[in-house]
């Protein structure tokens, strides 16, 4: 589940970014945590995880030790910079009080960067150094999402800690929101049966969520952080990605 902001200023309208992180786009997504992987809220809507007893609460994990057991690819900002074209206004997908979300191309089997046009698309979410509360929400996604994996979860590909510079990688969900299919001025309407693949999507996103050994409470379901890619499936967790859901 990758950052899903309140509000969001969309530049592309074929891309809603607020599902990003924290994914469960028609997957669904963490922004938070699990950011994002949508990303259109500026606070966390995970809610990690649920204990009877106190006492059975883990030792939280200091940053050394989620960064060094992670399994996510630790991009360079030069990395990511070249990846999105240095963050030209041309990449821009959408943006949030969290920052802004740009698209990139990287080698589909190495992770590095790649031209523009080749290799597999990415979205990558930029967050603003607005100090100790963007940097906690941004290690909360890698914390978690890092660790989820399912089919109706945006999948979070990596991160970049260079400096002062924060940002998550995501995998690109072509068609953009549910909310944009649903509520965007000139859109085709979706037929029934996309609409019943995109619920289902969404509810099994859900629904792992709640059945993982660490359950994940996603507080922010909505259209907007449900992403849907190629084939109408849903994906988008973010930590803030509250959850994103992907269909």
């Amino acid at each position: 589940m990758g950052n899903c902001m309140d509000t969001t200023a969309r530049v592309d309208h074929s891309m809603n970014n607020g599902a990003y992180p924290s994914k469960v786009t028609s997957k669904t997504s963490l922004s938070s945590v699990p950011s994002t992987f949508k990303s259109n809220s500026s606070r966390s809507t995970l809610t990690l995880p649920s204990m009877k007893d106190r006492s059975e609460l883990p030792t939280p994990r200091t940053e050394g030790e989620i960064l060094s057991s992670s399994n996510l690819k630790a991009f360079s900002f030069n990395d990511l910079r070249n990846a999105t074209k240095n963050f030209r206004p041309d990449s821009l997908l959408g943006e949030g009080g969290f920052g802004h979300v740009y698209k990139g191309w990287i080698d589909e089997h190495t992770l590095a960067p790649s031209k523009p046009g080749s290799g597999m698309v990415v979205a990558v979410k930029k967050l603003k150094p607005e100090g100790f509360q963007g940097h906690k929400e941004w290690l909360t996604e890698v914390n978690y999402l890092g660790q989820l994996h399912h089919k109706n979860l945006v999948k979070l590909i990596g991160y970049c800690s260079d400096g002062d510079n924060r940002l998550l990688v995501y995998e690109f969900m072509p068609k953009g929101s549910l909310e944009n299919h649903l509520f965007r001025r000139g859109a085709d309407p979706l037929s029934w049966a996309i609409r019943l693949k995109v619920a289902i999507g969404a509810a099994r996103g859900l629904s792992f969520l709640h059945d993982a050994e660490n359950q994940v409470i996603y507080r922010d379901f909505k259209a907007s952080n449900i992403l849907l890619d190629s084939v109408w499936l849903i994906i988008n967790v973010d930590s803030n990605h509250q959850a994103c859901i992907a269909c």
